[in-house]
């Protein structure tokens, strides 16, 4: 079932009156499961080594596209932006000339505007944000160099559209990089597991796909150089670690970490290229 304005139901009350980022799993205002590489996890890890966590997943998607070869000042689009953490990331330490930022939720929208008026002037006038789904992008043809989204893509409920809205928005020779967790294949049963552990997909919240369906679409939408890349070595045991300040090994939140060690879900960045 979707809600009104293409927002399916657990997603308009788990970004609205829920409130995500109030919630001290999620510090600092970024709602991701965080990229741990650079954190010493045999040592306690604090709410600031949580943050460097969630701020190193968007640096990590963003290297990838760099590493490509993006323009030196580029237009990055981030999907399912939240409050606009990885906006401000990609403005300080990114150099793009403009950077949107795209919600479906209005209430996610407005702490966005709040959680960023502290930005300087110069990188005030280089962001803004955009309500839509998506699916269905409001923003013009062509208008990108690149197109980010950190942890939203578990949300969306027409990969195929999301494709296909990437490839129109990217100017001929863009690269989207999308990160999120995802089932390892289709194997019969398997996207029914993540249910059976985890009450995010058991409530609707996340949408167990494999990981190869946005890999598949992307292709579908006319992009090439489509890559797959597992991060969840440098995901899961971090996160699981974090969640342990909180919930007990038997609790639904540990599962994820059961999840990934039973070759259930993942965690994998996927790029692809417009061409040319």
């Amino acid at each position: 079932m979707v809600a009104d304005g293409g927002m399916r139901p657990m997603v308009r009350e788990t970004y609205g009156p829920v409130d995500l980022s109030r919630e001290p799993i999620f510090a600092g205002g970024f709602i991701n499961f965080g990229y741990w590489r650079a954190i010493d996890l045999e040592r306690p890890v604090g709410e600031a080594e949580r943050v460097r966590s969630q701020e190193d997943l968007y640096r990590h998607v963003l290297d990838t596209l760099t590493a490509a070869g993006l323009p030196r000042h580029p237009r990055i689009l981030d999907v399912g932006c939240g409050l606009g953490m990885g906006c401000a990331i990609a403005l300080r330490e990114y150099g793009p000339v403009a950077v949107t930022g795209l919600d479906i939720h209005p209430d996610q929208l407005e702490r966005a505007r709040r959680a960023q008026a502290g930005l300087s002037p110069a990188e005030r006038e280089r962001l803004r944000f955009v309500q839509g789904a998506a699916e269905h992008m409001p923003v013009g043809d062509g208008g990108f160099d690149a197109l980010i989204s950190v942890e939203a893509a578990q949300h969306f409920p027409d990969l195929e559209a999301f494709a296909a809205e990437t490839a129109r928005v990217l100017r001929p020779g863009g690269r989207v990089a999308v990160t999120s967790f995802f089932t390892v294949d289709d194997a019969p049963g398997r996207t029914e597991q993540p249910a059976r552990l985890l009450e995010t997909y058991a409530n609707g919240l996340d949408i167990a796909r494999p990981v190869r369906a946005l890999a598949d679409a992307f292709t579908a939408a006319g992009l090439t150089e489509v890559r797959v890349e597992s991060i969840g070595p440098d995901v899961w045991p971090g996160w699981d670690q974090w969640l342990a300040r909180w919930w007990a090994p038997d609790t639904w939140p540990r599962n994820f970490l059961r999840a990934y060690e039973e070759r259930i879900l993942d965690y994998y960045v996927v790029t692809a290229t417009r061409p040319e």
